[in-house]
């Protein structure tokens, strides 16, 4: 049977990678019954006693997504696929976030190569990705795309997905709760592909996989890690369709990531 302080110990945790900070507070315990409680839970002087003389409780271990295992396991693409195929279905069913359950369309879970060397990762899905199911297929996907061709590389090569899997109304950005209830689906997308590389594409994105509050422009460029993977940051599509002028940044970026993947340009790249 699972431990209820557990599993509230990993929500919490998740909470905090996401950038939560405070909680609103619940209805008030009763005193009488908050006594009993504490009554209860207060060990008995053999219990400590017993408790001193024993090795201290090791760490639990982190999270791992119902039926999904994990990449060592997974030797074929088949096998990948499978597993991944098992996220997608409980994302599809996932009832974690009422606002964006109640306005969605439809998730948008990944799509790529299950045993892909690169792995982009961008906020959200945006209106056409709702309405299409699939990650990166509006005018920044568009834009995406192009830079991917530019690396000599096809989007069936990689493998595209976002923190949120459904579309948050309006555009806005997740909130940290939201990408709190995602990150088991984000991680377990990951753990399955265990790509070598990550391009985070934007500030949340960046944010959220690596916990760091550090702005994009300073960011972008440098070599981050998850995971024993590596991870290079750089500005958003969608903000490269606004400012033009940074996509320079981003070309350099990707050069960089490139010579790191060890994928030669021609000398005009």
């Amino acid at each position: 049977m699972a431990d209820p302080r557990r599993i509230a110990r990993q929500r919490l945790e998740s909470l905090q990678r996401a950038g939560v900070k405070s909680l609103k507070k619940g209805k008030p315990v009763a005193k009488a019954a908050s006594a009993k409680v504490a009554a209860a839970e207060k060990p008995s002087p053999a219990t400590t006693a017993r408790q001193a003389n024993s090795p201290a409780p090791t760490a639990a271990p982190a999270y791992v997504p119902p039926a999904a295992p994990t990449s060592p396991a997974l030797k074929t693409k088949a096998e990948r696929e499978a597993a991944l195929d098992v996220i997608r279905r409980q994302v599809a069913a996932c009832p974690r976030c009422p606002e964006l359950c109640a306005t969605r369309k439809q998730t948008v879970f990944g799509v790529g190569n299950s045993k892909a060397r690169l792995c982009f990762l961008g906020e959200a899905p945006g209106a056409d990705e709702d309405a299409q199911g699939e990650p990166f297929v509006g005018r920044a996907g568009q834009l995406l795309t192009k830079i991917i061709e530019a690396c000599t590389l096809k989007r069936e090569d990689v493998y595209i997905l976002n923190v949120l899997k459904c579309r948050p109304p309006n555009n806005r950005p997740p909130t940290p709760e939201e990408s709190a209830n995602c990150r088991e689906y984000l991680e377990g997308q990951l753990d399955i592909i265990r790509p070598e590389f990550i391009c985070c594409l934007g500030a949340t994105a960046a944010k959220q996989l690596l916990g760091l509050d550090i702005p994009i422009s300073k960011l972008r460029g440098t070599f981050q890690t998850y995971r024993g993977m590596r991870v290079m940051c750089t500005y958003h599509p969608a903000y490269l369709l606004r400012n033009p002028d940074a996509k320079r940044d981003v070309w350099e970026d990707m050069k960089k990531l490139l010579r790191e993947m060890g994928i030669e340009l021609d000398k005009k790249g």
